[in-house]
């Protein structure tokens, strides 16, 4: 089992502690130490110290994974909301948030990973600043070389007939699945069991490819979480947070139980966090267009002193002292731009950032999302998820949403290419209003 160990991978153990509160400058100086060839008995040694490092007594936030512990820490709040929809009210926003959710995620998807700076650059020098629309292909030279060496050419416009799969949309997808099999009692290990059923391991990454060998090599939840998982709070858990808040609309609070219950098959603490704001947030989304309402019905889910939570309040109150969002962005990026690229915690607050300055209108919300970089397809479609779920399909400009043909691959067994029509009426039907499908 020490096998996969890397010296990339302890580095990132050692960063995740760090973050977690706890003291271990002396550990990177000895796995500085040990050289580009350590052998595996001082990487297995190293991160087994690691292990026993527990946050310090100084470290100012309290970030419990139990939902016990998450529900005395949380503020107050709404946990059930008056829902007030007919069945085809509801179908439109349910079949929104789906729409959205393809059409934020197509958009961000050819510069996943990129930098801020660097989609800037893409967009600059082929006269697409700010953006506006789908990323424009642009035939290779050497001058875009390599700008365009993750591009493909049917995630662009012009060449758009569907959108193509992407984990980002595997989730849903796979989270519908597990509801129409098991119904809203279902437990992680029904979820763990879905993964191994539904998912190839090589199209799952970071936590979750982490948490499908554990889940291989015979671990449960929660153990499956944390077993040499540095990326336990990075942002895996936070995509699959939709489906839940699609389920169960104007429920934040059960929004929130469904997705802790998933989410810590393969996450702790603000990783989980992210999963159960996501979901309130879009539970929310069904009942009210205001977006402060919104945000704040998503904080009473979690806990008010965790990190997460903080950089949510953060963001919130400097969009509101500046009219200009890429100032904000710069002080996003400031703040928390030491985090990994996919971990929740930045991503999260970019998501902030694209709703506040949208006025919950689809193309400002997932444009500037996806032009802040870092996890820009998830990003994306987080943020289009919730102005779908507000604005409802009816109300999306056909500009985003006409190319999608009303249809996404998917690469879950049995739901690989799908209408997304007919996801929506599934959604209602596995969800807490079944009877209004």
């Amino acid at each position: 089992m020490s096998d996969w160990l890397t010296p990339e991978m302890l580095n990132l153990e050692l960063t995740q502690r760090q973050e977690e509160g706890c003291a271990v400058a002396d550990l990177e100086v000895r796995a500085a130490a040990l050289g580009p060839a350590p052998s595996t008995a001082d990487l297995v040694g190293l991160w087994a110290e690691a292990e026993t490092r527990a946050p310090l007594p100084t470290f100012p936030y309290w970030e419990p994974s139990d939902l016990d512990s998450i529900r005395l820490a949380r503020p107050d709040g709404p946990r059930q909301l008056d829902l007030k929809l007919s069945p085809a009210e509801l179908y439109d926003k349910v079949y929104g948030a789906w729409l959205g959710r393809a059409a934020g995620c197509m958009v961000g998807k050819p510069v996943e990973g990129w930098k801020r700076a660097q989609v800037r650059e893409l967009l600059t020098a082929t006269g697409q600043y700010p953006l506006s629309d789908y990323f424009e292909w642009q035939e290779e030279s050497p001058a875009n070389r390599e700008f365009h060496r993750f591009f493909a050419k049917n995630w662009c416009r012009g060449h758009i007939d569907r959108m193509v799969r992407d984990d980002d949309m595997d989730y849903p997808v796979l989270g519908l699945k597990l509801l129409e099999e098991k119904g809203l009692s279902f437990t992680t290990q029904d979820m763990a069991d879905r993964w191994l059923l539904s998912l190839p391991y090589m199209m799952v990454y970071t936590a979750e490819r982490v948490t499908y060998r554990n889940l291989v090599l015979g671990l449960k939840p929660p153990a499956s979480a944390v077993f040499k998982n540095p990326y336990r709070e990075w942002i895996g858990a936070q995509i699959r947070a939709d489906i839940f808040g699609w389920a169960a609309p104007g429920d934040p609070e059960y929004a929130a139980e469904l997705a802790h219950r998933e989410a810590t098959l393969s996450h702790v603490k603000n990783g989980v966090y992210g999963e159960m704001l996501i979901a309130a947030m879009l539970a929310a989304a069904f009942v009210t267009s205001d977006l402060d309402e919104i945000i704040q019905i998503g904080l009473s889910e979690i806990p008010g002193t965790c990190r997460l939570a903080e950089a949510v309040r953060n963001v919130v109150k400097w969009s509101k002292a500046e009219p200009d969002w890429e100032r904000t962005l710069d002080r996003i990026l400031a703040e928390y731009g030491h985090y990994h690229g996919v971990h929740t915690i930045n991503n999260a607050a970019l998501v902030i950032m694209g709703l506040v300055y949208s006025d919950l209108e689809l193309e400002p919300a997932i444009c500037r999302a996806v032009m802040g970089g870092e996890d820009t397809d998830c990003n994306g479609a987080t943020v289009g998820s919730i102005v779908g779920a507000v604005r409802g399909a009816k109300a999306l400009p056909a500009k985003w949403i006409a190319p999608l043909n009303d249809r996404l691959e998917s690469i879950v067994v049995g739901m690989t290419d799908n209408r997304i029509s007919d996801l929506a009426e599934r959604t209602i039907k596995a969800g807490m209003y079944a009877s209004l499908a």
